[in-house]
This record gives C-alpha cells, structure tokens and sequence, in this order.
C-alpha cells in the first residue's frame, strides 16, 4: 500500500523529506534494464501506448494505429463542465466488511477506489476488488498499490485482467516496491533497479502481449494462453499507476506508467516540485507526454473543519490522527535504513517516539512500527499527533478554504487527490467532504 507522506519545507528539497514507499538511494543504482519484446495476440488487441495513447494491432498483423488516450480534460474541454477540476478517490485498507463504504463513495461521486495490499496487515487485495467489481458501476478499481516483491509479474497481469473481466474498462493497475508490506516483515523493499525490469515485464503482460521472462534463472517466452475464453479481458485498457517519490523512480514511471501516485503534502509548491522532476524525466526519455496523458494522482486524507473548531480538537485528531502518525512510522525507517533525519514537523516528538519504538527488541521491532498502519492510532502514540503534524500532512480547513486550496493544487498540476480516512471515522470523512466541498468546486468549474 501506499504509505506516509512527503513532507516539503521552503529550504530543503524535497526529495530529502520524509516519504513513502520508493526510495531514491544509491544502493539501489540501476543500470539500464534487460529490454523485454512485446508481441500481440492472433485477435484484435488495444494496450495503453507509452505515448500516452491506445494502440491496436489488426489481426493480419498490419501496423499499430494510435488513438488518443482517454482524459477527463479532453473529453469535458469546450463544453460546460459540471465536473470538479480534479478526480476525488478514496484508499481502502482492504477489509470485507468495507463494501458497503465503497458504495458510498461511489454513490457520493468519488472516481476511483485504490484498494491496499499488504498481505499481513488487511484482507488480500484481490479478492475485495472482485466483491469491489460486482458492487460498483461508475468507479474506477485498481490497486493502491500492489505489491511489486510478493509477485511475480504474470501472476500480478492475470488477477487484474481477472478484475477486468468483471469490470471491464474500470481497472487500473497501482504498483510499487512494497514499504510497507516487507517492512512488517522484517525485510526491504525492492530495489529500483529489479522494480524497473518486474514493470518492463508486467507492461506487456496487462495488454495480452508476449514477453521474455525470466524466473529462477532462465528466461522463456511467455503470454496468455487463453486470452478470448472470458478468463482474463485484455480489451480494455488497464492503466499503470507507477508509485514514485525521488528523481530516479519518477525517472522510472515516466518511461514505464501511465501515470503516478505519490504523496505529496497539500502545498501547491511541492506538487510544482513533482510536476518539474517528471518533466526533467519527460526529457531523458525517448518518448514524451503531456499532463492530459500522464495523471499524477497524491495519497492523503481531508477534513471539513466545523465553525471555530481547532487542530487541537478531539474530533481532529481522531479523523486525521492515523494518516498523520503514518509520517512518523515512515521517517523511522527512513532514520534507520538510510540515516535520513526528519524535518522539522517532528520537532517536540521525535526523540520520545524513537525510545517508544526501540523499547521492542530489535528482532522484533518490525512488528511494532506500523501497528495500527492507517487505520487507527495506537494508545501509546496519541499524543504524537500534534496540531503542526495534522497540518503538514492532512489537508484540513473550513469548506471555502479547502476549496480554495484544491483549485490551487489542480493550477499547479495535481489530477486527483485520494483520501484515506481511519477505519472508525471514514463515511463521515468522505460524506462531509462530499457534501460540503466538491459542490464548491463543480459550481466554478
């Protein structure tokens, strides 16, 4: 899954902030990933072009005909849009009994639901999006994100053209190297160089196409057995939703995705910061694209503020305490794998959660960090989510004032903002939101 967030402050960059799943070290230097050739099936074929738009080969083998990519600004441009500026998700920690939830997000008229994968904290991934694909009509499904390191490639194209099947043309596939789900099990994890080539593979295989695969040391030619016996739907196009934070994996989704998700903080700023390190990437490749064709979507959580109400506040803390304490967990093992100081958004905690945390022995600690991972606080850390915490990394504020803020995200290149409420106080989160803001934004659009 997804996890914590970038936190960006005026005289540091912020690729040295505190953030989640992919890390931009030299240990995990790349050089240039083994080339992997695609071929299309015998049938009519379309897959998402790293152009941006949709490919299909005709069944004689005749050349790729390009057509434009879908975009939600370039089928609303020139009429009167009664949409918002940007697309409005939710992330799920994946748990049955969460259907219901995601049937109001989607009747409250969020776009897209980004289910989490973390094998030993929530339910398996794709199961809920199979129950999550009979449920819903609208909303786009996918992972949020996938788990590159406890799959191997094909076994990841076959579920999501599984989910496909079902929902046909609303999948999306979200990936990275897997932060969470290996740190809580004592392990790293995986470096940008194997998450290049696991994408190089998975690309192809989402589209029904034919790659050389290697596997426990030998490479064959591998592809879809079965593509037209109603298995798997390669028709409709699944999106790859590239999970990216520093210059070398931006580098990576700008060449391999369709798009990103990070987890920037609210500040129009850092999104510009991350708009610009695509486009310097955008420049080292041999293909480009435009933001119309390359959405860039950022993991936090929102709340509506009542008149008068203060960061402080017990209703406060509670809606966005789990999303917040997140941070902490994250910049922990940023601290301890790679020797990265925290901002200073953890000032007045940092020394104190460091002992809370090593109080577990070191055998053991693993399990200790990421208790409660996004979905409540635990006890024994509630008193570290303070007012300036909740501020760096949740966008919260009066209706107007979130309106307001969103615009000036959208202005500065953000496509959609995906909200994960804690498990207790989520409906409200989004119905609050749902009610009190989007209206604001649809009414200007």
């Amino acid at each position: 899954m997804l996890v914590g967030v970038v936190v960006v402050e005026p005289a540091r960059s912020w690729t040295n902030s505190v953030a989640p799943p992919l890390h931009d070290t030299d240990d995990q230097a790349s050089t240039s990933a083994p080339i992997v050739r695609a071929r299309f099936l015998r049938r009519p074929l379309t897959a998402l072009d790293r152009s941006g738009g949709v490919r299909a080969r005709l069944r004689d083998g005749g050349p790729i005909a390009v057509l434009p990519r879908w975009s939600r600004r370039s089928t609303e441009q020139g009429s009167a849009r009664q949409t918002p500026p940007m697309d409005f998700g939710i992330c799920v920690a994946s748990r049955p009994a969460d259907l219901p939830y995601i049937q109001l997000a989607e009747s409250l008229g969020y776009t897209h639901c980004w289910m989490g994968d973390s094998q030993m904290l929530w339910s398996d991934v794709y199961a809920m999006l199979a129950l999550a694909a009979e449920r819903t009509t609208t909303m786009r499904i996918g992972t949020g994100v996938a788990v590159a390191s406890t799959r191997p490639a094909p076994v990841t194209a076959a579920a999501l053209a599984t989910i496909n099947q079902l929902a046909p043309g609303r999948v999306f596939c979200g990936i990275g190297t897997g932060n969470t789900a290996m740190r809580i099990m004592g392990h790293k994890p995986m470096p940008l160089a194997e998450f290049d080539e696991y994408l190089e593979t998975l690309r192809p295989l989402l589209s029904g196409g034919e790659v050389s695969y290697r596997w426990r040391g030998k490479r064959a030619p591998i592809h879809h057995l079965m593509p037209d016996a109603g298995f798997v739907n390669f028709s409709d196009p699944i999106p790859l939703y590239v999970s990216a934070f520093g210059p070398r994996a931006m580098g990576i989704a700008a060449r391999q995705g369709d798009g990103m998700i990070t987890s920037v903080p609210p500040d129009p700023a850092a999104v510009a910061r991350v708009r610009a390190a695509l486009a310097a990437a955008k420049d080292s490749h041999s293909h480009s694209f435009t933001r119309s064709t390359f959405p860039l979507s950022t993991l936090t959580t929102v709340l509506v503020l009542q008149p008068g109400e203060r960061l402080s506040s017990e209703r406060v803390r509670r809606q966005t305490g789990a999303f917040a304490i997140a941070a902490l967990h994250y910049a922990y093992e940023q601290w301890v794998q790679f020797g990265r100081r925290p901002g200073h958004q953890f000032d007045g905690v940092w020394d104190d959660y460091v002992e809370l945390v090593e109080t577990a022995p070191p055998g053991r600690r693993h399990l200790r960090i990421h208790a409660g991972h996004n979905c409540w606080v635990e006890p024994d850390e509630a008193h570290f989510v303070t007012p300036e915490l909740i501020s760096r990394t949740c966008l919260v504020g009066r209706p107007d004032d979130l309106a307001e803020r969103i615009r000036a995200l959208e202005t500065a290149g953000l496509d959609q903002l995906v909200i994960l409420p804690p498990l207790a106080e989520k409906e409200a989160v989004i119905r609050e939101f749902a009610e009190q803001v989007i209206p604001l934004l649809t009414a200007e659009a």
